[in-house]
C-alpha cells in the first residue's frame, strides 16, 4: 500500500483526503480471488460481467477532479465492484450509485454492509438515465465511457456542480470535467486519456 500511495503521488494525485481514503480502503476485498495478490498494483483488474475494477491512479485522479466537499451529494454511474463507491463515501455526505448488472450490485452491497457504510444508496437500473428522482446532485462521476457529452446527467447537476466522465467511442477516451457556471451552462476540461468499458444504454441486466 505504501508503494501504491507513493506511485499515486508521483502521478499527480496529491490531495491528502483522497490519498487517505484510498489508503484506508482494503482493495483486496473488491478483487476476485484469482487477482487478490495483485490488489495493490496500480492497474485495472477484471471482475464479473465483463467489467473491471479501475486502476487506483484513475480512481484517485477522478475523485480528486470532483473537488468533493463533506456535504456533497454524489451520483455515481456504474457501481461495479463498489471500490470507487467506497472512496466517494469517505469524502462526501451521501453517494447514490447505479449499476445495470444485478450480480455486481448484490456483491457490492454485501461489501458495503461488511464495511459498515451507511451513506451509500444503491439502485439497479440504466445508469445512462441517472437518478432523476434524487436530482439535483452536487457531483456526478461516471465510471464507464459515454459516447458523447452526457446531457441527461448534466441536467441532474446543481448549477455549480461538477461532473467527471470518460468521453469517447473508441478504445481510448478523454477524461473530462464539466463544471457548472451557475447559470445553466458548463465549461469542459480534458484531463487525460483513459480506457474504460462503454456506458451501455438500455435495460439493466439480471446477470
Amino acid at each position: 500500500m505504501a508503494r501504491l500511495i507513493l506511485a499515486l503521488r508521483s502521478q499527480g494525485v496529491t490531495e491528502g483526503a483522497v490519498l487517505n481514503a484510498i489508503e484506508t480502503t482494503p482493495r483486496e476485498i473488491y478483487t476476485p480471488d484469482l487477482f487478490k495478490e495483485r490488489a495493490f498494483e496500480d492497474s485495472a483488474l477484471p471482475i464479473a460481467c465483463g467489467q473491471t475494477i479501475s486502476q487506483p491512479f484513475i480512481v484517485g485522479l477522478m475523485t480528486q477532479a470532483l473537488k468533493l466537499e463533506p456535504r456533497s451529494r454524489v451520483l455515481e454511474i456504474g457501481t461495479g465492484s463498489g471500490y470507487q463507491t467506497t472512496i466517494l463515501s469517505k469524502l462526501s455526505r451521501l453517494v447514490y450509485t447505479v449499476e445495470r448488472y444485478r450480480t455486481l450490485l448484490r456483491e457490492a452491497e454485501a461489501r458495503f454492509k461488511a464495511l459498515g457504510l451507511t451513506n451509500v444508496i444503491t439502485k439497479f437500473g440504466d445508469g445512462g438515465q441517472g437518478w432523476p428522482e434524487q436530482a439535483p446532485f452536487d457531483r456526478i462521476m461516471v465510471t464507464a465511457a459515454a459516447p458523447s457529452e452526457p446531457k441527461a446527467l448534466l441536467s441532474q447537476l446543481k448549477p455549480n456542480g461538477i461532473l467527471v466522465a470518460p468521453i469517447g467511442k473508441g478504445p481510448v477516451q478523454s477524461l473530462r470535467r464539466y463544471t457548472g457556471d451557475g447559470e445553466g451552462g458548463f465549461t469542459a476540461e480534458a484531463l487525460t486519456d483513459v480506457r474504460f468499458v462503454p456506458l451501455l444504454d438500455g435495460v439493466a441486466k439480471e446477470l
